[in-house]
């Protein structure tokens, strides 16, 4: 390793001719060889910041390079349209209380809620095992029944138009 050792040590003070071919030598002797290699990575580190990155170049320059050819990018097809943004489900939406109007309170624990639109109705009991509230969406059906069964009741809030 001391004619690898010469060679950075000759880095220090050679002009800019004799750096490129110091170079040179140092590159041939890194593929050769990865002790080499090791070495010069090794002295590269206690060098002064020129010398560390001429030395750098080296080994850079050392590493074989893998060109790979870049993808290809896929031809538009003028026969299949753009795929069109799919339109959110309104049933799937996250709501909120603002989403929703209070239309029926029994302070037995029965509350209803519906959507602005009037189209999707909740119930919000007590649940009896862990005594939190639950509230559930309820079905076309469930909807119709619950009017039928609460006709009459004082509960109803005014202007809910239930």
């Amino acid at each position: 390793m001391e004619p690898i050792d010469a060679l950075i040590n000759e880095l220090k003070t050679a002009d800019e001719d004799r750096v490129e071919a110091i170079k040179q030598e140092l590159l041939a002797a890194v593929r050769a060889d990865s002790a080499v290699r090791d070495h010069v990575e090794r002295q590269a580190r206690s060098q002064v910041l020129v010398v560390q990155w001429e030395l750098e170049e080296v080994l850079e320059a050392a590493v074989p390079q893998v060109e790979t050819p870049p993808e290809p990018e896929p031809e538009p097809d003028a026969a299949q349209p753009e795929p069109e943004e799919p339109e959110e489900d309104p049933t799937k939406k996250q709501l909120t209380a603002a989403d929703l109007d209070m239309v029926y309170d029994d302070p037995r624990g029965l509350v209803l809620h519906r959507t602005k639109d009037g189209k999707r109705w909740f119930a919000t009991q007590v649940d009896p095992r862990t005594m939190q509230p639950q509230t559930f969406e309820l079905h076309a059906s469930e909807i119709d029944q619950l009017k039928k069964q609460l006709t009459g009741s004082p509960y109803w809030l005014l202007g809910a138009g239930a």
